[in-house]
């Protein structure tokens, strides 16, 4: 059993969830600044050194005194090396937090860098994707063979999609490919700019009111949703405003209130390129 509120745009569906097809990844987003806050990366910290002055004479610390009233000189301390602990995988093991860390760094060269145009229209291409790269056809029995990895990036610029091989051993980027019209699932990052857009629109007012409706509080944030996302193409009878779509970063929304109901919005598109809402109709 599931009621709608017809009066909105969006619709409060309660009892039922949706069901998403296609490549939709289901993403809690959170507060403006909360992304990143732990940037260790994952990795764990090493031992703790040992403090200078500690006892290095059978239990005679840097306080105590000799017999004759002197103080003994401090000794000096030991400080042991921290272990690589997991910055590197072997073999077909998944990346690791530092190989991930790294190898995003070694794509991003400058070029695309100061070139390149974030989902937010800041510098720097959208990361998307880092993943073990499969091993070439003739390294395929080979133990020793290099590790690599894929990194994709989408390019707000030129609404580009560029896919660097980086090789792991060497740090060489080994090669790079450049794509236009092709649309991977998107990041959460891109999910959370599009429900920002989508909440500053006109066209989201029958959202905030069902949102209000369902909660009792105004939504103001994407911190406040659970997000579906899944990439939207332009089709024949689409509206004018749409037809970019798959050229252009597209997509559809599914919204779920955080501890609430789900939230109807499936017939408005976010053009994250053009950075414009649109209703399907």
């Amino acid at each position: 059993m599931r009621t709608t509120v017809h009066r909105h745009l969006g619709k409060v569906v309660a009892g039922a969830a949706l069901a998403v097809a296609g490549t939709a990844v289901m993403v809690g987003i959170t507060l403006p600044g909360a992304a990143g806050a732990d940037d260790s990366g994952g990795r764990s910290a090493g031992r703790t050194a040992q403090p200078a002055g500690a006892a290095q004479d059978g239990g005679q610390g840097a306080g105590e005194r000799t017999a004759g009233g002197r103080a003994d000189a401090v000794q000096p301390g030991v400080v042991e090396d921290v272990p690589a602990e997991g910055d590197r995988g072997e073999g077909r093991d998944p990346l690791t937090d530092d190989e991930t860390e790294r190898v995003e760094r070694l794509a991003l060269d400058r070029a695309l860098l100061r070139g390149g145009r974030d989902v937010e229209g800041d510098r720097g291409p959208q990361r998307i994707t880092v993943d073990l790269a499969e091993p070439e056809v003739d390294e395929l029995d080979d133990p020793d063979a290099p590790r690599r990895a894929e990194v994709s990036f989408y390019d707000y610029k030129d609404d580009s999609l560029v896919t660097r091989t980086v090789n792991l051993d060497t740090g060489k980027v080994e090669a790079t490919d450049t794509q236009h019209g092709v649309q991977p699932p998107l990041s959460r990052a891109e999910t959370a700019e599009a429900a920002r857009l989508l909440i500053a629109d006109p066209l989201g007012a029958g959202l905030k009111a069902d949102y209000e409706d369902a909660t009792g509080e105004e939504l103001t944030t994407p911190g406040q949703l659970l997000l579906n996302s899944m990439v939207f193409r332009a089709h024949p009878g689409a509206p004018a405003a749409l037809a970019d779509c798959g050229e252009h970063r597209c997509l559809r929304l599914f919204v779920k209130a955080k501890n609430g109901p789900w939230i109807d919005s499936r017939d408005l598109v976010v053009d994250l390129s053009a950075r414009r809402v649109a209703e399907v109709g």
